[in-house]
Parts: structure tokens; sequence; C-alpha cells
């Protein structure tokens, strides 16, 4: 099984092909092994198998190539498993609506896997969740097929690290963490992921450590963004700009690390990760007060958003209900279509419960259908601002005219920083007092 994987003959399959899966798809397709996609979307196996992108950290030129050479295709089957010397789930991992994580989506893709599994394969879970899935969840299911771990097979856990839309760190420059039941599943998947990794693989003693890793990451940085929210309501109160504090901050050389307020959190990771942990620690009679603390930071910003507009706009003599407002960007963070519990989307539901009506503008999310919400995109022009009542920026997508808009619009709320440089007396930033 090594020395395949050292000489490429290993064949790989990758089940989901999301923000995570399809960039590590093309990443060993690039490298010359044989790659499957198993996805149960059926538009994306077609998209996948003409050479074409749904995912922008793919290049397109990429994916054609590994597709056109023979090294990438995608499928329904599960039973390609079969032919596989590595399976690697890369499987959504939700939580429901009282945060309670779902693996039914790694249960479901172990069921459809474990009649297809054999001798000398390696198993890989890569879907961010609590510690101990690897061992609960997957290990057993195995070990009732008859197949020692360890020996027959090789299983390991080894988190995503993947950031959408950062035009420097892509799957092959980050490093990975990578943690095995055994030593020899270690020695396996460690091997496997060098053969792609240039910025090298960290070996951890267990799956369960390498589980908690991606959770320590993410709950730094809910912890982090929240603390900074809510410096940034105290700064509004206390006539501080906060984005001028951080920026002072960041010059001492160490024991700082530079974080930014927002109108809340979004993404596949920040919002969600940290909740595992807190979920798994009730077994252990712990409780995570940090991570309680900052969801609920976090939580309120967009209600605390929709307050400061409606005070703005009362301050214009102008009521909420009834009021015209233009919302810049609904993905989640710059530059990106990804929608992910994006707190925009949030923001328009509570406005318009209030009586708002709302458009948007984004050029990243040409249509929203989701969430009870159908909306497009409407085009950033000069009527359009001037019609409007107050203009929120939610992201700060780099390709838009913010001079433009502050030339133009009657009242405008900037929650990321955006018009940073702009002096108005009609633009108003969250942080700013």
């Amino acid at each position: 099984m090594l020395e395949r994987i050292r000489s490429k003959e290993a064949t790989i399959g990758v089940i989901g092909l999301g923000y995570v899966g399809l960039p590590l798809a093309v990443e060993f397709a690039k490298q010359g092994f044989s790659v499957t996609g198993i996805e149960r979307n059926p538009d994306r196996v077609a998209t996948v198998n003409r050479g074409e992108n749904y995912i922008p950290d793919v290049l397109i030129d990429d994916l054609a190539s590994v597709v056109e050479a023979g090294r990438l295709r995608a499928t329904q089957d599960f039973s390609v498993i079969a032919e596989s010397d590595a399976m690697l789930v890369c499987v959504p991992t939700p939580l429901d609506k009282n945060k309670q994580p779902d693996t039914s989506h790694i249960e479901y893709v172990v069921g459809q896997s474990l009649p297809h599994l054999h001798p000398q394969q390696l198993i890989v879970l890569e879907s961010t969740t609590y510690p101990g899935t690897t061992e609960e969840i997957i290990l057993p299911r195995v070990e009732e097929r008859g197949l020692e771990v360890g020996t027959d097979v090789f299983l390991a856990f080894s988190p995503e690290r993947v950031d959408p839309g950062n035009p420097r760190y892509k799957t092959h420059n980050i490093p990975k963490v990578v943690g095995g039941v055994t030593s020899a599943c270690t020695a396996h998947v460690k091997a496997l992921y060098e053969q792609i990794i240039e910025a090298g693989v960290f070996a951890v003693s267990s799956p369960r450590a390498a589980e908690m890793t991606k959770l320590l990451e993410n709950t730094f940085r809910i912890v982090n963004i929240s603390l900074v929210n809510e410096l940034a309501q105290l700064c509004e109160r206390m006539e501080i700009d906060v984005w001028e504090v951080i920026e002072a901050s960041k010059t001492k050389p160490f024991g700082f690390m530079p974080f930014y307020p927002g109108p809340g959190l979004g993404g596949h990771c920040i919002p969600l990760d940290p909740f595992y942990l807190s979920w798994k620690a009730r077994e252990f009679d712990f409780s995570t007060r940090f991570i309680e603390l900052a969801g609920e930071i976090g939580d309120t910003m967009p209600y605390y958003v929709v307050e400061r507009a409606a005070a703005l706009l009362n301050d214009a003599a102008k009521p909420l209900r009834g009021a015209k407002i233009l919302m810049l960007g609904m993905a989640y963070k710059r530059d990106v279509d990804d929608l992910r519990q994006s707190p925009a989307l949030k923001i328009v539901r509570l406005l318009r419960a209030r009586g708002a009506m709302i458009s948007y503008h984004d050029p990243h999310v040409p249509t929203i259908e989701r969430e009870g919400l159908t909306l497009s995109s409407a085009e950033l022009s000069e009527k359009l601002l001037r019609e409007s009542d107050l203009v929120i920026i939610t992201t700060d997508h780099s390709n838009l005219d913010y001079g433009f808009v502050v030339e133009h619009a009657p009242l405008v709320y900037d929650t990321r920083n955006a018009t940073k440089g702009i002096e108005a007396m009609h633009v108003h930033r969250l942080g700013v007092g």
C-alpha cells in the first residue's frame, strides 16, 4: 500500500465534491493519481465530467486538464470504492437548529461504502466534527466487516483547512494535520498527503487529537472575533474608532493578532465548529463557557446591525417600516459567492420582519433562493443608490467602488470598514462613535 502511494499508482476516491472535496480531488489528479469523485448531486457529477468548474478556489484549467487526461471523473455510484486504495470523506457536518451535531452525512456515506471496503485500503475523514467521531462512528462499522484497523485497513482523521477566497493559501500549500487510529494508520495517511502537500504534513497521536486541532483553530477565531465585536459596540458608545484602535494595536510586534468586527459570523466553519466541542464537552460534565459566550455575541450581531440601522433612519426622520434598504454584499466574506451562514441573510430577514423593503447588490451572488428568500442582485446604479433610504455594506467585496456609493447614497452604514478614508457626514461605520 505504501509503495502504491509513493509510486502514485494508488487510486483515490473522494466522497463529496464541495469546497473541500473538489480542490482535494484536483490536487491528487494533478500529481498523477487516478481519482474518482463520489457526489450525490447529479448536476455536480455532470459538471465535473464536462471539465467545468463550480468551486471558485479551483482553477478551471486545472480541472479541465485532469478530466481531459482521464485522471479525474465523478460518479454517484459508491461501488467504485471497491477499486479505490484510499477513500477520503469530505461531506458536510452541520448543526441542527438546537446547535446539536448532525453526523448523518458521515453515517450515510460510511454505510454506502461498507459493502465495498477491502483489505489494504486507507479511509480518511476530513469533515470537521467533535473529538471521537472517527473512532466512535467509523471504526466500529469497519470492524464489523471483519477488517482489523491498523492491519487490514487504515483509518485516520485529517481536518480540512480550506479558506474560500484566500488568494495565497490553497490546498497544496496549507500544512496538513493527520492522526491515525494506530501508528500504521498514521504512516499511511501521512505518506498519502505528502504527495500533494508542499507545506508539510504534521502527525499527531490519534484521530481525537487531530479532530480537536481543527476545533481549537476555529474556537480561537470565534472567541477573538466575538471579543472585537463586543469592543466595537463599546467604542461606538465611547465615541472611539475601533478600526483605528486595531491598527494601532497591530504595531506591537508580539502578543497581538488583529481580528476585525463585522455584522456577524458566517461561513462553513466559525459559526458551527466550536459547538461540536461544546456539545461533546457535556459528556464529560464540562461547560465550555468561552464558546457559549462567543456564540451568543456572534448570534446577536445581526440584531445589533438592524437596531443601528433603525436608529440611523430615525435620526434622518425616516421609520424603518417602509424604508428602502439596499444591502451591499450577501456572501459571508469578501470576494466569494458562498452564502453559508451569511449574517447578511439574517439581517435581511430581520429587516423584512420589521417592514423594510430590501434590495441587494452582490457581483458574486446573482440570485438568492434559500431560507425563505427569493431575490436577485440589482444593478448598482446612481438611480438605485439615490432611491435607497439606507445602504448597508455587509460584505466588503474588493471590486466595488465605495466612493461611488458614498457619493450617491443618502445614508450609508458600513459594517466592514469598506469606506475607510472616505469622510462624509452621512456615512456611519460599525465601531465608530
